[in-house]
This record gives C-alpha cells, sequence and structure tokens, in this order.
C-alpha cells in the first residue's frame, strides 16, 4: 500500500488446521472442491479484495483512506458484499455454496458475541456450526478458536459491513429512484477506501446522493 511499483497480493489457502493434531477430521473439506471456487474467487480475488485493494493503488487513494482507516467491517464487508453480487451469475452448486459461506457469516456474528458474553457453551455452538452451518468439524473448531482467542470480536464483521453496505444501497435507491447506478454505486464505494460506516454513509449521502 506504500510506494507500491507493481506488486501484487498473494493469497494462501490452508488445507488443515495448523492448531489441530492432524488426526482424522484434522482436514477442511470446506473449500477444497470445485463448486466453492466460485465464491471464494469472488471473495479473496474479484470483484472482492484484490479489486478493493488494488483499485485504491490506481486510484491513488490516500493513506489515511487505505491504510489507517482500515477496518474489517469495511474489509470483510465489501468481500461479503462482493461475493452476493456474482451469485445471480454463477451456477446452481456455486450458488449454494455461495448461501453456504453467508450463513456462516451470520452464524458469526452470533456466537462471537454469545461466546464471549458467556451465553452459550462452546459444545452449543459447535453443535450449530456443525449441524445447521453444516462445516467440516476442523474448520468447526477453528472458528470457535477465532471467536474465543485468536480474534474476539472481528468475525462479525463480515456480515455487519455487509448489512450496512445493502442499507446504504437501498438508502440511495429510494433517494435517487429510477437514477440510481449499481455500478457507479459500487464504483463509488471503492473510491472512498476503507473509510467506517459512519464516514462512508456520509459520503453517500453528501457526495455520491447529492450529485
Amino acid at each position: 500500500m506504500i510506494g507500491n511499483t507493481g506488486e501484487q497480493g498473494q493469497f494462501v489457502l490452508p488445507l488443515g488446521n495448523p492448531s489441530a493434531d492432524a488426526g482424522p477430521g484434522d482436514s477442511y473439506d470446506d473449500f477444497t472442491f470445485r463448486a466453492a471456487a466460485w465464491t471464494l474467487s469472488a471473495h479473496e480475488a474479484r470483484p472482492g479484495h484484490e479489486l478493493q485493494f488494488t483499485s485504491m493503488i490506481e486510484r491513488g487513494v490516500s493513506l489515511a483512506r487505505s491504510l489507517f482507516a482500515r477496518n474489517s467491517v469495511n474489509v470483510e464487508g465489501w468481500a461479503l458484499y462482493a461475493e452476493a453480487e456474482m451469485v445471480p451469475y454463477e451456477p446452481p452448486a456455486g450458488q449454494l455454496i455461495a448461501l453456504q459461506f453467508r450463513l456462516m457469516r451470520a452464524a458469526r456474528a452470533i456466537l462471537d458475541p454469545m461466546l464471549n458474553l458467556g451465553l452459550i457453551e462452546r459444545d452449543a455452538a459447535e453443535r450449530i456450526l456443525l449441524e445447521e452451518v453444516v462445516l467440516s468439524p476442523a474448520m468447526a473448531r477453528q472458528e470457535l478458536d477465532r471467536y474465543q482467542f485468536r480474534a474476539p470480536g472481528q468475525a462479525g464483521s463480515y456480515f455487519y459491513g455487509y448489512q450496512r453496505i445493502l442499507e446504504l444501497r437501498t438508502e440511495a435507491e429510494f433517494a435517487l429512484g429510477d437514477d440510481f447506478d449499481r455500478r457507479a454505486y459500487n464504483n463509488f464505494l471503492l473510491d472512498q477506501g476503507m473509510l467506517p460506516p459512519e464516514l462512508l454513509a456520509e459520503a453517500v449521502r453528501t457526495q455520491f446522493i447529492a450529485r
């Protein structure tokens, strides 16, 4: 993000849980099959994170907006929004996995705070991830470790950020009516860098809708 002369990001997809004992059931199978590639690419590559970061470099977004303002609600909210934007163009199997992954993000938004507030036990949260979200045992354990130890509070940013972008888009659609341009709206969001939700909403209202 600073002094970039053409360097590109690189994404690494782990095939096992490093914190597990590498025994039976410790390997992921949640994103190693063909149908998962659609929404995974939409999230990590384009129009998700790769487009998000590359566009900031190419468009000269300030360091204040691209680096110092960085927050998970904006970053992960955009990537989940990008997944949703691509669903109509994916085959049925890809759409199914996109919806499952969105369900996982919704579960995160509920289970992470509940675990940290003592409103649910780990075993009960694991049952939800295994039986209702249909994650692999390795993925479920990794999710629970993430909520409780590795990054408490962060996992809920995906679905929260996604909801804020949709709410803001709905507001813009009502305000502009037939003049609303979905592509222009998406490009405007990218132009703003990584502003937190309140400042992003202010920009949409005072600049995008106004002009």
